[in-house]
């Protein structure tokens, strides 16, 4: 049975939504929420990877594991790759890089990809959920992937591209995607030796270095799309969906 390590990048310095990993929800980060969805999975053990003291130590304090790493990495899968040298850990098959700033993922989706992974023996994975209207497709907050064929709840498909804007005439086969991604271990070394392409700078879209790079990615039809935390708006309906479900 392969081995699954998940990472999760967190960081203070996200220029939308200042200190949004430590913002409470019920009493407890969203930093820390993530790790417990993580956790909760029980796929394989859990980590924080970050260079922020204070991420540090909340994620402690609230029973979790954290690792140090260097504050400057230009992208979350830099810095998980950083972490995961550190930890040294033997006979890991995958590494889960799983968003700081999804509290309400869910875990029963991340286990559908790590056992999609397993299944496909994929290079890189990752999610993906139905648009819920044509009017996001211009959302830049709401990344699209455009997948080869459609893809639905027994079968996959391997990523074209992926957008944060797109015309309404390349509608067909595109999805919401979902921050999560699951590599190879081999695959991660060589993703992060690669230098970040014109592509990815210029849409902040890391998965496109993969994709400029002749790496595929399989992307999976998720039960549920989380809600991701970007503004201070989104950050407050998230809170209000939470305390009112708890």
């Amino acid at each position: 049975m392969p081995k699954t390590l998940i990472l999760i990048p967190s960081r203070l310095a996200a220029s939308r939504l200042p200190r949004k990993p430590l913002l409470k929800i019920n009493g407890l980060s969203i930093i820390s929420h993530v790790v417990k969805k993580a956790l909760k999975s029980n796929i394989g053990e859990v980590f924080v990877c970050t260079g922020d003291n204070e991420i540090f130590e909340d994620v402690k304090i609230n029973g979790g594991n954290c690792i140090l790493t260097n504050n400057e990495h230009q992208t979350g899968t830099d810095r998980i790759y950083e972490g995961f040298q550190k930890l040294n850990l033997s006979n890991i098959d995958y590494i889960l890089n799983l968003q700081g700033d999804e509290p309400t993922i869910d875990v029963e989706d991340i286990k559908k990809l790590n056992n999609a992974v397993y299944k496909n023996e994929s290079d890189i994975a990752t999610l993906a959920c139905k648009l819920k209207g044509e009017e996001i497709l211009n959302e830049e907050n709401i990344v699209k992937v455009q997948t080869e064929k459609e893809i639905n709840l027994q079968n996959h498909s391997k990523a074209v591209n992926f957008f944060r804007n797109l015309p309404k005439l390349i509608y067909k086969n595109v999805y919401h995607h979902i921050g999560i991604y699951q590599y190879k271990v081999k695959i991660l070394k060589k993703f992060v030796k690669f230098s970040q392409t014109k592509n990815e700078i210029k849409y902040k879209l890391e998965q496109l270095r993969a994709l400029e790079n002749k790496i595929n990615i399989d992307v999976i039809l998720a039960n549920n799309a989380p809600l991701g935390v970007d503004t201070k708006k989104d950050y407050m309906e998230i809170k209000k969906l939470m305390e009112y479900k708890s």
